[in-house]
């Protein structure tokens, strides 16, 4: 197969047959779906979100005893939960940790390396990832504004220009609007080592989502994955991407709700960013537990315009495959 030579440095890094990445996704990305990714031969990753301490601890275990192949945790450094997931992780026999959410400081990237972790973050421009580097990072994802969840603001079209094409021998993962093997196989003749797909993995029978969430992805084009605004710097507010309903407005109500409380001095700003976070944990959880889609946030990536179908993960591993091979093959006639 000319896929063997074009990612073996991604299967080498992962310790994976397939380096295809599962992203991390809050609520979505627990036990269940990281073991069923891994027994493909790709790779899991497992989402601490802001889960309480004991139940993130009870996942990794989970997933320690009963996955003999490499996989991550993801944590999110903006979680009001972050430090503590931290240690938790650092204890662990986690072969990977992925931070996620922001960009991890350097203790942060040492700590976890000392305690034998590879580490991985990701990059939304080229400046955050030669910063990423020189803190000593092993690997990057660069992950483009079309992603669903927590995004940048450039496009992975740019990225792959500013940082894939500037960064060499390097491991450099791509994300972002990502749904068919045919976009893999370019973005490894582009020199990416692999590719993260996050809404893909959502459609899956493995993936424990609740029902209601899986039909809205089905029914969704990829225009309706819209990105939240930040009214004013004196609130950061890392976009999220998500389908428009009526969590949507109601976050924008509650940014505007906290600027006048900042303002007026009801409420400090360590709270007020606390507040930002808590609505998106709390929102997401709705929607992918409880199937409430309306007051529920629907975080999904552009991609969601080219699912159509739900299917099981060997399956989605396969067809990845598959249609990787057939567009090198295609892409190697044009050549000769």
């Amino acid at each position: 197969m000319l896929l063997d030579k074009i990612w073996s440095r991604g299967k080498e890094f992962l310790g994976v047959d397939y380096p295809i990445i599962s992203g991390g996704m809050t609520w979505i990305s627990n036990y269940e779906l990281v073991r069923a990714v891994c027994d493909a031969g790709a790779f899991g990753v497992l989402a601490a979100g802001n889960m309480p301490p004991d139940a993130l601890e009870n996942q990794i275990d989970k997933c320690i005893d009963n996955i003999k192949s490499p996989f991550a945790v993801n944590l999110i450094t903006i979680a009001p939960n972050y430090m503590v997931h931290y240690e938790i992780v650092k204890s662990k026999k986690v072969p990977f940790v992925i931070f996620a959410g922001s960009f991890p400081k350097n203790p942060e990237i040492t700590g976890m390396k000392e305690s034998g972790k590879k580490t991985i973050s990701f990059a939304s421009e080229k400046s955050i990832a030669e910063r990423q580097i020189s803190y000593g990072i092993d690997g990057l994802i660069l992950e483009g504004s079309e992603a669903g969840g927590h995004i940048g603001h450039v496009s992975l079209m740019v990225l792959l220009q500013q940082v894939l094409f500037g960064i060499n021998d390097f491991p450099i993962f791509v994300a972002g609007g990502l749904g068919t093997g045919r976009a893999m196989a370019h973005l490894l003749l582009m020199g990416a080592y692999g590719c993260q797909f996050g809404t893909r993995f959502v459609m899956s029978d493995e993936c424990t989502a609740h029902p209601n969430f899986k039909k809205v992805f089905l029914k969704a084009k990829a225009r309706e994955a819209i990105s939240t605004p930040q009214y004013d710097s004196k609130l950061h507010v890392v976009s999220v991407r998500a389908i428009k309903n009526r969590a949507m407005e109601e976050f924008g109500r509650l940014q505007l709700s906290l600027l006048k409380k900042l303002e007026t001095g009801e409420i400090n700003h360590e709270k007020a960013q606390y507040e930002v976070e808590s609505f998106w944990v709390g929102s997401l959880r709705k929607a992918v537990v409880d199937g409430d889609i309306e007051s529920g946030s629907l975080m999904a990536g552009q991609s969601v315009g080219l699912m159509n179908d739900i299917k099981p993960i060997k399956k989605i591993i396969s067809d990845l495959t598959e249609e990787a091979e057939t567009e090198l093959i295609k892409v190697r006639s044009k050549l000769l």
